[in-house]
């Protein structure tokens, strides 16, 4: 796929960049040439699962730095079994054409890192972070 990827941050990686304001995942919202977005529902997970307000303003603030994808859901293949609760987190990501998924949801997403469903590749943030060459200046 050409142009800029497009990656999708589960509410996890989202309740992790908000958690404190030194998190490595702020590095995530700071890649050149890297779309950033979410859903309605993994923004609103992440939310209700902060419990200081300071969070909360943190994850208000990245929320509005990313696309927080409006459209539908997407049908997900038979083969791929997820917990009921991270089936819209995946599907979201297949709708809004979502070229990676980061999530921390080992869990759950733990077989399908390394995978694509629908052209979306699962990663975790770090496999991403360290993957993601920037250029060396000068």
């Amino acid at each position: 796929m050409d142009g800029p990827d497009r990656v999708f941050l589960d509410a996890n990686v989202l309740f992790s960049a908000a958690w404190r304001e030194s998190s490595g995942l702020l590095r995530l919202w700071a890649l050149p040439e890297v779309e950033l977005m979410t859903s309605a529902y993994a923004a609103e997970e992440a939310r209700v699962n902060l419990q200081e307000e300071a969070q909360r303003e943190r994850l208000a603030e990245l929320i509005g730095r990313l696309q927080v994808a409006s459209g539908g859901l997407a049908e997900l293949p038979a083969e791929v079994v997820l917990a009921e609760k991270d089936r819209p987190i995946l599907a979201a990501a297949i709708a809004a054409g979502a070229t990676h998924l980061l999530t921390g949801d080992v869990s759950h997403f733990g077989k399908l890192f390394g995978k694509a469903v629908k052209g979306v590749l699962i990663l975790r943030p770090a496999e991403y972070l360290h993957t993601y060459q920037l250029p060396h200046p000068g």
